[in-house]
């Protein structure tokens, strides 16, 4: 139904990850990768939201004025909040162990934003989830980071990974969120826009 009503449109993912990707061709969408490098900075006033939605935008301001007549862009950021600190992803394993270990035996919420960005509107949504974490020992923690190298993931795991499937008790809102893409959202918002 998605592909027909965009059957005109060109549709291009900016982003590397393959779980965006996956994502795009489950709801059965032709469309390119396009990728220009940018620089995650944002400012230390932003708190949760603010920072995925920012980081987002900030991603499809990349391809300002190069978008073809057609053309929707999807940008995309997640980010993982506990007591009000946002975790990105980890430079190495000693920072992703930290991360676990902040996020073991807690609750935190995943919020991710997505960018439309054509060359006569930008929309931008967010969603969040709420992840409830059981309490990982340091050898749970230790084998997930040298079984899976989760370091180009916010707060340093995959939901989808064996980390999820071993410490997350449950959650409230969508799985596909903390995956990366909150498929619902962008569903409706594509068809709207």
């Amino acid at each position: 139904m998605l592909k027909e009503k965009l059957s005109q449109r060109k549709i291009s993912l900016a982003s590397g990850s393959p779980r965006r990707q996956q994502f795009l061709k489950d709801l059965g969408l032709d469309f390119e990768i396009r990728l220009k490098p940018v620089e995650e900075v944002y400012s230390d006033s932003l708190r949760g939201a603010e920072i995925a939605t920012f980081l987002a935008e900030l991603k499809a301001q990349a391809f300002e004025n190069s978008l073809a007549d057609n053309e929707i862009l999807i940008t995309g950021d997640t980010i993982v909040c506990i007591n009000d600190q946002a975790l990105g992803k980890p430079k190495d394993e000693a920072e992703a162990n930290e991360m676990l270990l902040q996020l073991s035996g807690k609750t935190h919420e995943v919020i991710s934003s997505v960018c439309l960005k054509s060359n006569q509107k930008t929309k931008t949504f967010y969603d969040k989830t709420v992840v409830y974490f059981k309490s990982l020992s340091n050898e749970e923690i230790n084998f997930y980071i040298n079984n899976h190298q989760p370091f180009d993931k916010a707060g340093a795991y995959g939901i989808q990974e064996w980390i999820g499937q071993i410490g997350v008790e449950k959650i409230e809102g969508s799985y596909f969120t903390v995956m990366g893409m909150p498929t619902h959202l962008l569903y409706t918002e594509l068809l709207k826009f």
